[in-house]
């Protein structure tokens, strides 16, 4: 696991409040998922590449699309550009 990327706690907290707000279902651990996502891109590995301690790889690749097409990415990257 030493080769795995994790977002810290205070770079999580950072990013938070450009999460969109669950409705009804708990989200998977963002922490977790959006440490996979980076991994992932990082590497330039497929989705099902993804190492296991990120969780199931289908739970990273929807979590990427939707957020992507929510622009919350672009809000994030916007707002630690500035």
């Amino acid at each position: 696991m030493k080769d795995h990327y994790w977002l810290s706690e205070k770079q999580l907290n950072r990013i938070k409040p450009y999460f969109p707000r669950s409705h009804g279902v708990p989200r998977v651990d963002d922490r977790r998922v959006l440490s996979g996502i980076i991994h992932v891109l990082k590497r330039g590995l497929q989705w099902r590449d993804a190492p296991a301690e990120y969780g199931p790889h289908k739970t990273l690749y929807n979590r990427f699309i939707r957020w992507s097409r929510l622009g919350v990415f672009d809000n994030i990257f916007k707002a630690l550009s500035s």
